[in-house]
């Protein structure tokens, strides 16, 4: 094995430290990482389904009900059932929950910043490009 460290390692320090990050900044709006990850999607997708959140955020259904639940009871977020399959729940934003999308969206590029910082804007397509291939890598033998 070579002098390398091993890529999980770094990405889980990465992760850990992204959690982290983002607990710190949204501590304010009373809402941590997980509540994050559902807020952004929303903000290019208004009434999206839950399980399409949870497809397109490769979370399971459990987690994203407590996150939404969460955003719920902040009042950033409402759920009701969709029109087209009573079973399933569309998820909509609050006129609180769209008051802190420039905050938060503020949050978000501070950290990709810090992120890549070091880094020109060829090495930086090329990390994006690299995390994107090795999701896609991996959802092959994951997902299914």
């Amino acid at each position: 094995m070579s002098d390398t460290p091993f890529i999980g390692k770094l990405i889980s320090f990465l992760y850990r430290y992204s959690q982290m990050y983002l607990d710190k900044e949204l501590a304010p709006y009373h809402i941590g990482a997980g509540q994050f990850y559902i807020l952004m999607p929303l903000y290019k997708n208004d009434g999206i389904n839950q399980e399409s959140l949870s497809q397109s955020l490769r979370i399971n259904k459990a987690a994203i009900t407590r996150a939404i639940q969460k955003l719920i009871k902040e009042g950033y977020v409402f759920r009701q059932k969709s029109g087209e399959d009573k079973r399933s729940y569309q998820v909509f934003l609050t006129e609180k929950g769209r008051q802190i999308e420039p905050h938060i969206k503020q949050i978000a590029l501070k950290w990709e910043d810090i992120l890549l910082s070091e880094f020109d804007s060829d090495h930086r397509n090329l990390i994006v490009n690299s995390l994107g291939g090795m999701i896609e890598n991996v959802s092959r033998i994951m997902v299914k």
